[in-house]
C-alpha cells in the first residue's frame, strides 16, 4: 500500500536522506536546493511517497494556474524534477506510483499534470520504469529537449582523441598562447561576462541572478564550481560546474569575453574540466540543452559536438483529467 503525504517541514530528513541514497536523485531535488528560493515565489506542493512507512519516492513540484485552471508542474525552480526513486525500484511500485499520483491529483482538483523526466545518465541504475508508467497511465510527451553529454573514458588523451581536429587546433592555440586555468570565487566578474554575452546574443538574462548564484555557492561549495581562463590575470572566461551527483557534471554556464576569441578559452576550460572529471572519477559531463521548446541551435549543437559529445532526451510529459 502506497500512501502520499504533501512535503512539510517535519518531512525534511526523511527526504534528503532519500535523495542522497537513491538512484536518480541530484542536488535539484534536494530541500536545501529548493529552498533557495525566496519564500512566496512558489506555492510549493511536493509530495513524498511511503510504502510500508518508509519514503518510496520523493516528487518535487509546485502548483500554478493556467486560465484558472490547477495545474501540478516540476518544480520550475529546479533544472530537473520527475519521480525520485530507490537504486531496486520495481516495475510493480513504478506503475502504482503513477496509479497514486493521478488518485491524488483527482482528489486535489488539479486539471493537469506537467512532469519533466532527468535524462537517464542521472540514473546510477539505467531504467525506464518511470517512462514507461507514465505513458501506461495515459500520459503524453509535450515537449521532447536534446541535451549533449560526453562520455568520460579513462584518460583526457582518449577523451581528446573524441575532440573534432578543429577543436585540437584550438586547444593548442590556447596552450601555446599561454592562457591559464583555475578555480576561481570570483563569481561576480563571471557574471558580468555571461550577462553581456546573453544580452548580446540573444538578448536575454541568466536564469539567476548574480546574488542567487552566490547564495547557492554558498549553500553547495563543493558542488558549484568556476572553471575559470585567465590572460595575465585577467579573467576572459569560465565555466560554472554543478556537481549534480556522483556521477554527472552538468556545466550550467559556459561564457567568454567576445574581445578574447581568438585565444579559444572555452577549448582549454572543457580540456581542463573533462581532466578534472576523470580524476575525480565522474561519468558524464552534461553540456546541458541545445533545444529550446525543440527549437534547435544548430550552432550550439556543433560546437558540443566538437568535444565529442552525442544527444540523449530531457522529456516532458503531461496529463488532462
Amino acid at each position: 500500500m502506497i500512501s502520499i503525504n504533501r512535503f512539510t517541514e517535519s518531512f525534511t530528513d526523511d527526504w534528503e536522506k532519500f535523495v542522497r541514497d537513491s538512484n536518480n536523485g541530484t542536488i535539484f531535488h534536494t530541500r536545501k536546493f529548493l529552498s533557495y528560493h525566496s519564500k512566496g515565489k512558489f506555492i510549493d506542493h511536493s509530495l513524498i511517497f511511503y510504502k510500508n512507512k518508509k519514503p518510496l519516492s520523493v516528487l518535487p513540484a509546485v502548483e500554478i494556474f493556467e486560465s484558472n485552471n490547477k495545474v501540478f508542474v516540476s518544480h520550475p525552480g529546479a533544472s530537473m524534477g520527475s519521480f525520485v526513486t530507490p537504486i531496486d525500484l520495481s516495475f510493480k511500485d513504478a506503475l502504482q506510483l503513477v496509479s497514486e499520483l493521478n488518485k491524488y491529483m483527482k482528489k486535489q482538483k488539479f486539471s493537469s499534470v506537467r512532469i519533466t523526466i532527468p535524462s537517464i545518465i542521472y540514473n546510477k541504475r539505467k531504467t525506464n520504469y518511470i517512462d514507461f508508467s507514465l505513458i501506461r497511465h495515459g500520459y503524453k510527451y509535450v515537449k521532447r529537449e536534446v541535451s549533449s553529454i560526453l562520455i568520460l573514458e579513462d584518460s583526457i588523451e582518449n577523451n581528446v582523441k573524441k575532440f573534432k581536429p578543429s577543436h585540437r587546433r584550438a586547444l593548442r592555440k590556447a596552450q601555446r598562447l599561454g592562457l591559464e586555468i583555475k578555480n576561481s570565487e570570483d563569481f561576480n566578474t563571471f557574471y558580468d561576462i555571461l550577462k553581456k554575452n546573453l544580452k548580446n546574443r540573444h538578448n536575454v538574462e541568466p536564469t539567476h541572478t548574480v546574488g542567487e548564484l552566490l547564495k547557492l555557492k554558498k549553500l553547495f561549495p563543493n558542488n558549484i564550481l568556476l572553471h575559470a581562463a585567465f590572460l595575465d590575470n585577467k579573467m576572459i572566461g569560465g565555466v560554472v560546474n554543478f556537481i549534480t551527483n556522483n556521477d554527472v557534471v552538468l556545466a550550467f554556464y559556459i561564457s567568454h569575453d567576445e574581445a578574447y576569441q581568438e585565444y579559444r578559452p572555452i577549448n582549454l576550460l572543457f580540456y581542463e574540466i573533462v581532466k578534472d572529471a576523470i580524476n575525480n572519477n565522474f561519468k558524464v559531463l552534461d553540456f546541458g540543452i541545445f533545444t529550446v521548446n525543440e527549437e534547435p541551435n544548430m550552432g550550439l549543437a556543433k560546437f558540443k559536438e566538437n568535444f565529442g559529445s552525442s544527444g540523449i532526451f530531457r522529456d516532458t510529459f503531461s496529463f488532462h483529467f
